[in-house]
């Protein structure tokens, strides 16, 4: 029985292969076998477990997979078929990949948040098959009158097709009178084999047989910040803190920080983070450094949440009010950014939570509470909470919080480690707040092995923090963009962090201001989404002797940063930073990730990659193709060759095409192999703009 369609009044999609709704008359299945009678494989997007959805963010690029085949040599076509969650129907071919394995694609962009449905459909694609045959035999002069009527039959099936416009269905008797003329020679036969209008009318409505639908899926489109945007972290008390003549430092207020959110906005950042904003706690506070020493003034560190002040749901008093964090709220989206705030489910000594449930926390044989520890690190100030015991009270009181955030205008959370919190938590938490609030985004600061951390995806986090911090050779990044863009897209959604308050890395330590250079020029242009710790722009590259973080780390005390001399003096990275969100924002490939693909050059440190967003799926119509080349050798200029596949942005191999560098402004005539120089201490990458304009 045909199903019904429906045409979409107005379309939640964009896409590069749609075509004209039509009714499907799927073939009989067999009840005795699973196989449909055109087998429908390995369909993407998937996550590995069926029992979730995978997910993507309005305006992404999703490439639509399915394995198919059929048994000898005619030839099968594969449509798929969408449903909008307001069940809008759309229908988009798919074109073989020719790698070898079977695989089709079709590149589809869901602008409408909610639940889509899909499911692939395969057949018998009759046209084509005549087509192939027919060129073959006919130019070698074999079967051809039973070529030409079968051809004259084919054209007269489809002509009489209703659903087909008037024009072309004359158009197509028309071509099968001729193929029966006896006086239209065999090479003029060959014309209408070879005819691009009757092929296009037959790629928009194929003539379909042994027609086999797969089964339907679903896939979660959330709205574009829960897969794009560029971050920017600072701690609020930081910003407006002051020295009082006893040398003691005065912290800065939500009202202080707010005069540096004109600031960030410039930059083109898109989030802001705050650490923690509620009491700290008084007892085991750590003092500078990590130490158990506290002198007088030492703030202690944001994740110590708690103490006779309040806990969760309340603001440091030294950083204001409850009312004042609402003000800071409204002055960051006034500036055009949104507040990410700290989602840290655990709790000072002094906690509220530890007088009033101390069963949420876990007790030693010697009566005393376990703090947190992650060894060699011991956080004596963290009191762990036990998940287990008392589940139920737990979940209350974190979605009471959660909601109390959001009723303060916070849609996005960053959550501390939440690989130390059992995932069957937070696969109830994200899907309830989302359940009432679809706009809220978690991100998880989930650096943890790869189980846990893509399992924290597919539970609900539309964010993760990744290996990226740590990837830093060409043989490593190459490994990490195309696993995170390929591999675990079609759930997991990495945050290329540079540095945050606890990680600087050896490559950032000893790589000078060349190595933050380019990281931050490889985090905004292979990362749909990036992220950015206050002080990066200041190059602050000195560690804590024997760590990873850096001295006099921020967690612990004031920081106090002359931003406008740092500028003025031509020693801020911030005019950089400011650029490659220019560019991001001007350039919609880049706030892509799946269209990465891999490129090669003859130089053990120089690594390049393309990102290209056709027309179709482009919000402002137009092809847009970014080429990153990065010399990720802090300490060398790199000479050498870069090879393209030019193909993934339409131009033939040999060709040669226009490229302007997005940051220094320089243009090239470039082809597939061009050579290039890369000085990591004038300009280590090329970010290049492959103009319209092709020759």
């Amino acid at each position: 029985m045909a199903t019904t369609t429906r045409t979409a009044p107005s379309k939640g999609w964009r896409s590069t292969a749609e075509l004209p709704l039509r009714p499907v008359t799927p073939y009989q299945a067999r009840p005795d076998t699973v196989a449909g009678r055109i087998p429908l494989t390995l369909p993407r997007p998937s996550v590995p477990d069926p029992g979730f959805r995978p997910s993507a963010f309005a305006g992404e690029a999703v490439p639509f997979q399915v394995t198919a085949f059929r048994e000898g040599h005619d030839l099968i076509g594969v449509h798929v078929r969408l449903f909008s969650p307001t069940g809008e129907e759309s229908l988009h071919r798919l074109s073989p990949l020719h790698d070898g394995f079977d695989r089709w694609c079709v590149l589809v962009s869901p602008t409408a948040q909610g639940i889509w449905r899909f499911r692939f459909e395969a057949f018998g694609d009759d046209f084509a098959t005549w087509a192939h045959a027919a060129e073959l035999k006919i130019a070698a002069g074999v079967d051809v009158a039973l070529m030409r009527e079968s051809g004259a039959l084919l054209f007269q099936r489809a002509a009489a097709e209703k659903t087909r416009p008037t024009a072309e269905r004359r158009r197509l008797e028309a071509a099968a009178a001729r193929l029966r003329e006896a006086t239209v020679t065999d090479d003029a036969a060959l014309e209408i084999v070879r005819d691009g209008d009757l092929a296009a009318a037959f790629a928009a409505r194929p003539l379909q047989s042994l027609v086999t639908i797969g089964a339907t899926y679903e896939l979660l489109v959330e709205r574009e910040r829960a897969g794009v945007g560029a971050w920017y972290e600072f701690f609020p008390r930081s910003e407006g803190a002051t020295v009082q003549q006893d040398g003691t430092v005065r912290s800065g207020t939500f009202r202080t920080a707010a005069q540096r959110l004109p600031a960030v906005a410039a930059m083109g950042f898109d989030v802001l983070y705050l650490p923690p904003i509620h009491p700290i706690g008084e007892r085991n506070r750590k003092g500078r450094n990590n130490t158990l020493e506290t002198n007088p003034g030492d703030p202690g560190s944001p994740w110590a949440i708690g103490s006779s002040a309040g806990g969760h749901d309340t603001v440091h008093p030294d950083l204001g009010t409850l009312a004042d964090f609402r003000d800071f709220v409204n002055a960051a989206a006034d500036n055009g950014l949104e507040i990410a705030l700290d989602l840290a489910l655990q709790a000072a000594p002094d906690h509220p939570w530890v007088t009033e449930h101390p069963e949420w926390f876990t007790t030693l044989p010697d009566g005393t509470i376990a703090y947190a520890e992650n060894p060699p690190k011991k956080y004596q100030d963290i009191y762990p909470v036990n998940f287990d015991n008392d589940p139920d009270g737990i979940r209350a009181e974190v979605l009471r919080i959660v909601r109390h955030w959001i009723a303060q205008g916070v849609k996005i959370f960053r959550v501390d480690n939440p690989h130390t919190k059992p995932l069957q938590f937070w696969e109830w938490l994200i899907a309830t707040v989302t359940d009432e609030n679809p706009d809220v985004i978690f991100l998880a600061e989930a650096f943890t092995r790869p189980a846990p951390m893509q399992r924290l995806a597919i539970a609900g986090f539309q964010q993760s923090y990744s290996y990226f911090t740590w990837r830093n050779t060409k043989a490593e990044l190459e490994e990490f963009l195309g696993s995170v863009s390929d591999e675990t897209a079609d759930f997991m959604r990495p945050n290329l962090f540079v540095n945050t308050p606890d990680i600087l890395t050896e490559y950032l330590q000893y790589g000078g201001r060349p190595a933050y250079r380019v990281r931050a020029a490889i985090a905004a242009t292979a990362g749909a989404s990036y992220g950015v710790y206050a002080g990066y722009e200041l190059y602050e590259n000195v560690a804590r002797p024997g760590s990873e973080e850096n001295i006099d780390n921020e967690k612990y005390e004031y920081k106090l940063r002359d931003w406008a001399g740092a500028q003025a003096r031509g020693d801020s990275l911030a005019p950089f930073l400011t650029r490659l969100n220019e560019i991001r924002r001007a350039h919609p490939a880049l706030r892509q990730l799946r269209n990465l693909r891999l490129h090669w050059s003859d130089d053990d440190a120089v690594l390049v990659y393309a990102k290209h967003l056709p027309a179709a799926l482009s919000p402002d119509a137009v092809d847009d193709t970014i080429i990153v080349v990065a010399n990720v050798d802090p300490h060398s200029a790199r000479q050498t060759t870069v090879h393209l596949d030019t193909r993934q942005w339409g131009v033939r191999p040999g060709d040669s095409f226009e490229v302007v560098d997005l940051i220094t402004g320089a243009e090239w005539t470039w082809a597939d192999h061009n050579f290039v120089r890369l000085d990591a201490f004038h300009e280590p990458a090329h970010i290049l703009h492959v103009k319209k304009e092709q020759r």
